[in-house]
This record gives C-alpha cells, structure tokens and sequence, in this order.
C-alpha cells in the first residue's frame, strides 16, 4: 500500500548516495531525480523511499517517533546490512540482535523480531529487521 515515504535532509547528495549504496543488494537506484526531491527504489511500481529539501526552504528536523523498516529478509542481512549502513556514514541506535516480543505486558511466543537500528546524516531512524 505504501507507494513512497519522504524524508527530508540537508544535503541532497550525501543523502542520495546514503540510500543507493545502501539498498543496492536489493536493486536500488534513483529512479527520479528533480533537484530538490530524488526518488529511489527498485521500480516505480514498488515502495520507495524519497529524500527532499523541505519544501518550506526551513531545516529538516527528524521525526520523534518517525522510522523507516526495512525487511532484511534473513538475520544474516540485518547484520550485513546494519554494518554497511555504519561503514556510510550512520549512527547506531541499536546494534542486531533479537529483541524482546513483550507489548504492554502481552508475551507474544510466536513473534520473533530480530533487528538493527540505525540513524542517517540528518538524524532519520531506520531499522533492518526479520521477522520469524
């Protein structure tokens, strides 16, 4: 359902190159580029992540609450995936490993989530994660 999600940076470049060469296992290129806002992904027909100057001309400010997910697909991905992100130039938030299935109090036996977390130049929170 999700066609794209948008974060906004501080330098274009840096931030298209960040997001190419760390998704490029799975096919990522810049599929447009219009200055100010560049879209990548795989194809156009797929999700993809856009990064833009704010249209506003204002600072970008990540959002409190606001993460990417990306699915890894195997705990071995999370790993390569997570030191690559550190190898361009990210901040960890969050080293792999499996993390607790407990929400509220609600033990959840049949939910594994393994996962990683990371923090882009400009401060945007991801995190590569494997379910199962």
């Amino acid at each position: 359902m999700i066609g794209y999600v948008t974060l906004g940076v501080s330098n274009m470049e840096r931030a298209k190159n960040f997001y190419v060469e760390l998704l490029k296992d799975k096919g990522a290129s810049v599929l447009i580029d219009m200055d100010r806002i560049a879209f990548i992904g795989k194809s156009m027909d797929q999700p993809m992540i856009a990064v833009c100057i704010p249209f506003n001309e204002e600072p970008n400010h990540p959002g409190n609450g606001n993460m990417l997910g990306f699915n890894a697909g195997s705990r071995e991905n999370v790993d390569k995936m997570y030191e690559r992100a550190i190898s361009l130039g990210a901040t960890d938030d969050g080293p792999p490993g499996p993390r607790i299935p407990e929400y509220n109090g609600v033990v959840y036996d049949d939910v594994v989530f393994y996962g990683a977390y990371f923090k882009d130049a400009d401060g945007n929170k991801a995190v590569f994660y494997k379910l199962g």
